[in-house]
């Protein structure tokens, strides 16, 4: 009201005004309307972006609830397989269980085909698949798991390899070479060397076998990492592989065995005792002619 009644003040001392003040209201109007724009299209993207948030909260949930069942049923399969000792009854179960299982991996690939929980269903169901010697579905499983969407590399690679390797023992040999000459992260170069080796030997190309396998073998002397299944696959086809470095031991080791536990020493004089246990803790001997100290063998057991 105020600003209408200083512009209606200006209009009776300047005619002029009139033009100039109505081409201020149209900006103002529009400056308005950019701002109002702008307001409603940062609303428009925060409530959707908070929809998207929340969407795909229930989703990953609702994946790894779905997991979490199959992996649960999985280690229950597992353990029944492992019992060499089953009847009837538990077979039939067990039986069931791996129907169960693959009906759950399905569905939970149909629902969230581009979660990562797709992908570690289908590499369960492939190694149940693979236990049971049925290769090509393993092969067909993993062929699955390689369209799902994953961003590390490293996984893509894993199951690249696997899938060559299932073609392999599936005998489509063709299939396996091809899958296996796929380019992968150089961490995993020695593996699929060594793949390429099997496969070429498979094919009684034996020149090729041989320079992979040697391919491999000097990738792993770079990286001082022995293989020893390598080893012998070299070897068997009359190949003398290079010898390993030896690897610097991450934690210093005494040279000097260690006993486990503090034990406290007991001096025992022979002219008195006729037989004396020395598997508990270290004896002193002591006796007119000599002294003896007797200890059992221990020392401090290392892992590499």
């Amino acid at each position: 009201i105020l600003l209408g009644n200083i512009m209606g003040s200006n209009r009776n001392l300047n005619p002029r005004a009139d033009s100039t003040d109505a081409q201020s209201m149209a900006d103002l109007k529009q400056y308005v309307g950019y701002i109002a724009a702008i307001v409603i299209l940062a609303l428009v993207g925060f409530f959707g972006w908070r929809y998207w948030q929340n969407h795909s909260v229930t989703v990953d949930t609702g994946a790894a609830d779905q997991y979490s069942a199959i992996q649960q049923l999985n280690d229950k399969v597992v353990l029944a397989e492992q019992n060499p000792d089953l009847d009837s009854t538990a077979q039939q179960a067990l039986a069931t269980d791996r129907k169960t299982l693959d009906t759950q991996v399905d569905a939970l690939v149909t629902a969230h085909p581009e979660s990562v929980y797709a992908w570690q269903a289908l590499l369960l169901k492939a190694r149940q698949q693979a236990d049971a010697q049925d290769y090509k579905g393993a092969s067909e499983s993993l062929k699955q798991a390689l369209d799902v969407p994953l961003k590390d590399a490293g996984l893509k690679a894993m199951t690249q390899l696997r899938y060559a390797t299932t073609l392999l023992a599936a005998g489509d040999v063709d299939a396996a070479l091809t899958a296996a000459s796929q380019e992968l992260p150089d961490a995993f170069e020695p593996s699929k060397q060594e793949l390429l080796g099997d496969i070429y030997l498979t094919q009684n190309k034996q020149t090729e076998a041989e320079r992979s396998y040697e391919n491999a073998w000097s990738l792993l002397i770079n990286r001082k990492e022995e293989r020893a299944i390598l080893r012998l696959k070299m070897e068997s086809i009359g190949l003398t592989p290079q010898a390993m470095p030896e690897q610097t031991p991450l934690v210093a080791v005494s040279t000097t065995p260690t006993p486990l536990i503090s034990q406290p020493q007991v001096t025992i004089d022979t002219d008195n005792v006729s037989q004396i246990d020395t598997t508990s803790s270290p004896v002193v001997i002591e006796s007119s002619d000599a002294r003896e100290t007797v200890t059992d063998d221990q020392g401090v057991a290392s892992s590499q």
